[in-house]
C-alpha cells in the first residue's frame, strides 16, 4: 500500500468512500439529534457499530459512531457546531 493510501483510525471506506468520524456516543437521543442535523442539510452520513447493540446485550458499553464523507466533514463540524454541539465532537 503506498502512503497516500494509508487510512487514518478514525476514517472507513464505504463502498469506495471515504468517511469520517465526527461523534462518537452511546446516547441514543443525541444520535437522533444529529441524524436529523445532517439529514435537513443534505449532508449523509453513516451510523456505524449500531447493531453492536445485540451482541453486547442491549447493555449500551458500545458507543455508536457517526460517520461522514471526508468531503463534508468541514460542513459537518460547522452544522453540529452551531447547533450547539461542539462538546460532542471528535477531535479532527
Amino acid at each position: 500500500m503506498d502512503h497516500k493510501d494509508a487510512i487514518s483510525p478514525r476514517q472507513v471506506r464505504v463502498q469506495g468512500i471515504p468517511l469520517v468520524e465526527i461523534l462518537r456516543t452511546n446516547d441514543l437521543v443525541l444520535i437522533s439529534a444529529v441524524e436529523s442535523l445532517l439529514r435537513a442539510a443534505e449532508i449523509g452520513c453513516f451510523l456505524a457499530d449500531q447493531h453492536m447493540a445485540a451482541v453486547e446485550g442491549s447493555l449500551g458499553f458500545l458507543p455508536r459512531r457517526i460517520l461522514v464523507d471526508r468531503a463534508e466533514e468541514g460542513r459537518a463540524r460547522r452544522l453540529l457546531r452551531d447547533a450547539g454541539l461542539a462538546d460532542e465532537l471528535r477531535d479532527a
